[in-house]
């Protein structure tokens, strides 16, 4: 594993990733009401340990799981490589070589654009894992990081 320490993602992604588990979570409680409600008007069961299950693993998934997974990520530039770490259960060191970028684009969705971050998105040489985001950069970072790297090919081109 390689060892460079990275820097972690701006806390307006913390946001973005909570707002992404909404729906699902949302779709948990609906599950654990109708479950519940099933259990009791089909086979007259007790229905609130359906809905109260269902219903914490919901609140994790919303409060608890983004912010696991935020504190995960990480990144780093070096001379002539960007390192992307994320995963909370697999953990996951990507090493991209600046000579293998092709394309760089820098993307915001209307959250991340009112939050203030971006994503810096790499295509490389290849067809396995041929594209690196790097989520959660504030927009000014995600644009020098693109200036830099689209410089480092320019240079090692000649």
């Amino acid at each position: 594993m390689n060892h460079v320490p990275l820097t972690p993602l701006e806390t307006g992604q913390r946001i973005v990733m909570h707002v992404g588990a909404l729906t699902p979570s949302l779709a948990l409680i609906a599950g654990g009401v109708a479950a519940g409600y099933a259990a009791h008007a089909e086979l007259g069961w007790p229905g609130w340990p359906f809905a109260l299950g269902l219903g914490l693993i919901a609140l994790w998934s919303l409060l608890v799981a983004p912010r696991r997974r935020w504190a995960a990520w990480g990144w780093a530039l070096e001379e002539n490589e960007l390192h992307v770490a994320h995963g909370v259960w697999t953990s996951i060191h990507t090493v991209v070589p600046l000579g293998r970028v092709q394309h760089i684009d820098v993307a915001q969705g209307p959250l991340e654009r009112a939050l203030g971050v971006a994503r810096l998105i790499l295509h490389t040489a290849g067809t396995a894992h041929a594209t690196v985001t790097l989520p959660g950069v504030s927009r000014a970072t995600a644009e020098s990081l693109r200036d830099t790297i689209r410089a480092h090919i320019r240079a090692e081109q000649w």
